[in-house]
C-alpha cells in the first residue's frame, strides 16, 4: 500500500486526486498539505514543517510558490515526490533538476497518458516531414489559467524541437511583426475561455497540405490517474529525474 502526502489536498485538483484514490486499494492518502486545513478524511496542516505521518511519495498540485518547502522536506525525508504543479520560470525548474541528485522526483508538464503519446507521434510527425513543414502550436484552456503558453504547449515544442537539426525559436506573439514568418520557428498561440479543460493542437503545414495532431481533455480526471500511477511507481525509487516516458516504458 503506498502512502501518500497531498499537496495542495484542499484545491480543485486536490479534491479530484482524494476521489480517484478512494477507489483505489493500492494507496492512500496519510496526510495533506494546504492553507486551507479544512477535512476529516486525513490530517491536513498548513505547513510541510508540521507533518507528523511517514509516507512513501508526495504528490504536489499546489502552487509554484511552494516548491523551496516541498523540495526541502523531500531532501529531508527522503521522501520522492510527484510534481503536477504548472507554472514554474527557469529557476524553478533548475531547481528541480537540483533536487533530482539527492532524492527522487518525477516531474512532467502534463500528467495525461494521451498527451506524451501526442508528443511522441509530434516526434515522429517532424522526423518524418522535415524542414518542408511549418508547424504551429495551439493550446486551450479555462479562463482561470494564469500561465501562457500553457508548459504542456512548450513541453510538446521542445519535444519536436529533439527531432530537428538547428535551433528553432518560439514565436508566441505576431500582431506587432511586419514580416514573413521564418523556417526556423515554431509558433505558440494561447486561447483562455470558459471552462475548457484542456486542447492541445500541433500543425503541420506543407505546400498544399495539412497534417493536424490534437489532443482534448474532457476532464481533470485524466491528470489525477496520472499523478496517481506516478505516485505508486515512485514509491522506493532511488534519487533521480523521472518523466512519464519512465511510467509508460
Amino acid at each position: 500500500m503506498t502512502k501518500i502526502i497531498l499537496c495542495g489536498a484542499n484545491g480543485k485538483m486536490g479534491h479530484v486526486i482524494q476521489s480517484v484514490v478512494s477507489g483505489r486499494d493500492d494507496c492512500e492518502i496519510v496526510a495533506g498539505v494546504d492553507l486551507n486545513t479544512t477535512g476529516d478524511a486525513f490530517p491536513i496542516y498548513s505547513s510541510f514543517d508540521d507533518v507528523k505521518e511517514k509516507a512513501d511519495v508526495i504528490i504536489d498540485f499546489s502552487n509554484p510558490a511552494l516548491l523551496d518547502s516541498l523540495l526541502a522536506y523531500s531532501k529531508k525525508t527522503k521522501t520522492p515526490v510527484v510534481i503536477a504543479t504548472t507554472g514554474y520560470d527557469d529557476a524553478q525548474k533548475k531547481e528541480i533538476e537540483n533536487a533530482a541528485k539527492t532524492t527522487a522526483v518525477f516531474f512532467t508538464y502534463n500528467m495525461s497518458m494521451g498527451i506524451n503519446l501526442l508528443a511522441t507521434l509530434a516526434k515522429k510527425a517532424t522526423a518524418v516531414l522535415g524542414s518542408d513543414f511549418d508547424i504551429e502550436i495551439v493550446e486551450k484552456h479555462h479562463n482561470q489559467k494564469i500561465d501562457a503558453p500553457s508548459g504542456t504547449a512548450l513541453m510538446l515544442a521542445d519535444a519536436i524541437c529533439e527531432e530537428i537539426d538547428g535551433s528553432m525559436k518560439y514565436e508566441y506573439d505576431r500582431h506587432s511583426k511586419r514580416e514573413k514568418r521564418s523556417k526556423n520557428e515554431i509558433g505558440i498561440h494561447s486561447v483562455r475561455g470558459g471552462t475548457i479543460v484542456g486542447e492541445h493542437e500541433i500543425i503541420f503545414a506543407g505546400r498544399d497540405e495539412i497534417i493536424t495532431l490534437s489532443h482534448s481533455a474532457r476532464s481533470k480526471e485524466i491528470f489525477a490517474v496520472g499523478a496517481v500511477n506516478a505516485a505508486v511507481f515512485m514509491a522506493g525509487k532511488e534519487s533521480g529525474m523521472y518523466s512519464m516516458k519512465d511510467l509508460i516504458d
